[in-house]
């Protein structure tokens, strides 16, 4: 049985260890909160409880995976001293490959996660089909060819890139939209009465509003130099916008309009959806499911919209283009109502 020792068991280490103990791994864990390491014991996401940093660390003899908050882990990766093969999942990587030296570590960031904080949004399918960055800084292609291994075991799809390249890429697809997320709601929550208009799109938009601040403001700071740069871009992509906008430049405007419309498309895969009105009452959910063993259609995506005040909402089922009639016809057989 392969074993893992997991230091920092919250929503990243808490679904790692319930998906390496599905997998069938000794998992061992340790998190400075004792409360939460009780409740990842009690959930099954860990075998062992360790007392401490140190004492989890001395018992590892394979795999270590330091999971806790990004400054955390890069003090960990400083003092740490073990035969087995370290690795983090902190979201910035050039500190932490540097801060490695010659250490037997692999920098790792699963491009997953949840709003939820802590064990509780924990699931062991939170990367099943995610992108989990692998850095080659310094590493051994042996270990590189394990730790993928692993996470594969996961569901994940391992993806080799350096540090640098790492950190570019997420300053732009990640940590600039959690700042223009916050923003857009900050800004829209200081005008009079515009957040009563809030619908689907704002909400897509801003999702990511709701993490945690206190993990941002140390991944955004451990980035700053590459957050700077794309915010900088960005601003400039704006004002060419505002440019247009002002010189009534239409065919800029249906360009720029265009190509993201064309780009935006081509990151996922042709889908169809399907808009179901819900009531606010027992059961309709259901309803819904038992439509989908009917028609058995690949559901590519869901989306509920509440009605602003109860009463119900609309449920849009992206399915695979050709789907969509078995899947309407299965709703309307248990008595749902189907828009469009």
């Amino acid at each position: 049985m392969p074993s893992v020792a997991i230091a920092g068991t919250g929503l990243i280490g808490a679904s790692i260890g319930l998906g390496l103990t599905r997998a069938g791994w000794d998992v061992t864990g340790w998190d400075p909160d004792p409360a939460t390491l009780a409740t990842v014991h009690e959930m099954g996401a860990i075998a062992t409880a360790a007392d401490s940093f140190d004492s989890l660390v001395a018992a590892a003899d394979e795999l270590v995976v330091l999971a806790g908050p990004p400054r955390a882990i890069l003090e960990q990766i400083e003092v740490i001293e073990t035969p087995a093969l370290v690795i983090d999942v902190a979201g910035v990587k050039i500190d932490a490959v540097a801060r490695a030296g010659g250490k037997r570590f692999i920098g790792t960031h699963p491009m997953a996660g949840r709003e939820i904080r802590g064990p509780a949004g924990a699931t062991p399918s939170l990367f099943r089909g995610a992108t989990w960055v692998v850095t080659t800084n310094g590493a051994a292609a042996p270990d590189l060819e394990y730790v993928e291994g692993v996470l594969e075991q996961l569901g994940a799809r391992p993806v080799r890139m350096t540090a640098g390249e790492h950190d570019a890429g997420v300053a732009m697809i990640s940590h600039l939209p959690q700042v223009l997320a916050t923003a857009l709601v900050n800004e829209a929550a200081d005008r009079t009465k515009t957040l009563e208009l809030v619908a689907g799109s704002f909400r897509d938009l801003t999702r990511v509003a709701a993490s945690d601040p206190a993990i941002w403001v140390d991944v955004l700071e451990l980035n700053t130099p590459q957050v700077l740069a794309v915010i900088e871009d960005f601003r400039d992509r704006l004002g060419n916008v505002a440019r247009a906008l002002s010189e009534g430049d239409d065919d800029s405007i249906r360009a720029f309009l265009g190509r993201g419309r064309e780009i935006r498309r081509g990151l996922a895969p042709g889908s169809v959806p399907v808009r179901v009105a819900l009531a606010d009452e027992p059961g309709e959910l259901a309803r819904v499911g038992r439509a989908f063993g009917t028609a058995s259609v690949d559901v590519r995506d869901l989306q509920l919209r509440h009605a602003p005040h109860g009463g119900g909402g609309v449920l849009t089922v992206s399915v695979r283009p050709g789907e969509d009639a078995a899947l309407r016809t299965a709703l309307e057989d248990e008595g749902l109502l189907v828009l469009d």
